[in-house]
């Protein structure tokens, strides 16, 4: 058994337990596995089918985690993505009117780009030419934008045709139960539990069983059964929008969609690896063995995901609950799939959380990408002001690639007339003349 966990899964018996790496995996796992209860949740503003997204996110969870646990030999793992499917769903969609056979055409597009670009080494490129401060700034603005839409899933904040946006009705219905599920979410993650987001959310969904809708006087939590074969994906699986590859919307949507999805797997995997002290000593930060096939495995989990039905596939900065715990190898991968495969037959359960339960944990997700913040040299105008800008863009504009866009306008912008030429690169030129013309002429 030993020889075969070596070769499969990069294990090695004088470094790596078994017991120690499936228990990392199952902290993964517990830790991430709220997309399955959020996700459907986020499509359902599509009418998109709740059981057939809840398949095609575990499926997709599946294939990428495997990927990683096989080829890669890591112990990451990985689902759709935060941020990413709100991108999907309330930009390119509700926002600027496509079908999500549209997003999910771009989505597919991008995993392939993304293969080409890992393959042909020019991720590095692009990757390098976007400067640090704006690379924290997309992670914490993504994180505010979703909790942002965790709030407003729980009626916490509301349309108010005066200010915009106003507070709810927090002492009763959804409003209620999200801030009590806020605040239970919130000391299960301050104590450090395994899985507080996943407990927050059940704990809540279970509090919503009491609860009732002042709107229709019924409880709600909506609970009709907890096992049942898994839903399928037939009705979302393959479901591409050939006409529409050439125009210029699905070539910004592609852009966009690739964008966060290199720069939220190149975070998550340098972070973890710092955190853990994995990277090698004497090695530059960026500089991780097996990164390339770490990129790969995400990408090749995008495709898969697109051809099933869901939103772009990433790594999971939750993986890094599995390390601490001592996960090193593909069997914490190996492990986590397991659990999501598991999952697939508790689709009842799942579904039946309302979105006044899964805000929570939005909210705390949100919490969590604002630690890149703390390194923003805020003191240094020419870096904070478009810092500041991208971040508050996306809530504000209710669009993720908006406030990248205008991020990196404003940064060469406030580059330039502070005269600090040097610091704006060719590539940051160019991508700046193709936003500006983007808001020109499209």
């Amino acid at each position: 058994m030993k020889p075969a966990f070596e070769k499969l899964f990069g294990f090695d018996s004088s470094k790596h337990s078994v017991r120690t790496e499936i228990l990392a995996g199952i902290t993964t796992f517990l830790t991430m596995a709220y997309i399955l209860a959020v996700n459907p949740g986020i499509f359902s503003a599509l009418d998109m089918p709740g059981g057939a997204v809840f398949t095609a996110t575990a499926l997709a969870a599946i294939i990428g985690t495997l990927v990683m646990a096989l080829y890669a030999k890591k112990p990451f793992a990985l689902a759709p993505g935060m941020g990413l499917n709100a991108f999907f769903v309330f930009t390119v969609c509700l926002g600027m009117g496509h079908s999500w056979q549209f997003a999910l055409t771009a989505v597919l597009l991008e995993g392939l780009l993304f293969i080409i670009l890992t393959v042909t080494k020019v991720r590095s490129w692009l990757l390098n030419a976007i400067p640090g401060t704006l690379k924290k700034a997309i992670g914490a603005g993504i994180g505010l934008f979703i909790a942002f839409i965790g709030l407003q899933g729980a009626g916490i904040i509301v349309d108010n045709p005066a200010t915009l946006v106003g507070l709810g009705k927090i002492t009763q219905g959804t409003a209620l139960l999200g801030l009590i599920g806020l605040f239970i979410t919130a000391a299960l993650v301050m104590a450090k539990v395994r899985g507080g987001i996943l407990w927050g959310i059940l704990a809540t969904t279970a509090l919503g069983l009491l609860i009732k809708d002042p709107a229709t006087g019924e409880a709600i939590t909506k609970l009709n059964g907890v096992v049942s074969a898994p839903a399928s994906i037939a009705p979302i699986a393959f479901k591409f929008e050939w006409g529409s590859i050439l125009s210029w919307d699905m070539l910004a949507v592609v852009f966009t969609f690739l964008f966060i999805d290199m720069f939220d797997t190149m975070g998550t995997i340098i972070g973890v690896h710092q955190g853990a002290g994995l990277v090698p000593e004497g090695n530059r930060k960026d500089d991780i063995p097996g990164m390339e096939k770490m990129f790969l495995a995400d990408s090749i989990a995008t495709v898969f995901g697109a051809c099933f039905g869901t939103s772009t596939t990433t790594t999971y900065v939750e993986s890094a609950s599995g390390v601490g715990e001592g996960g090193r190898t593909g069997l914490t991968a190996l492990t986590v799939a397991v659990c999501f495969g598991l999952a697939l037959f508790f689709s009842p359960l799942f579904l039946a959380i309302p979105s006044a339960a899964t805000a929570p944990a939005l909210i705390i997700v949100g919490v969590m990408m604002m630690s890149p913040l703390k390194s923003i040299h805020w003191e240094d105008y020419c870096k904070a002001i478009p810092a500041f800008i991208c971040i508050i863009m996306m809530p504000l504009a209710y669009s993720i690639s908006d406030g990248i866009l205008i991020g990196v306008i404003s940064y060469v912008l406030c580059h330039a007339l502070s005269g600090k030429f040097k610091e704006i690169s060719i590539t940051m030129w160019i991508l700046a003349a193709l936003f500006i013309c983007k808001y020109i002429f499209i």
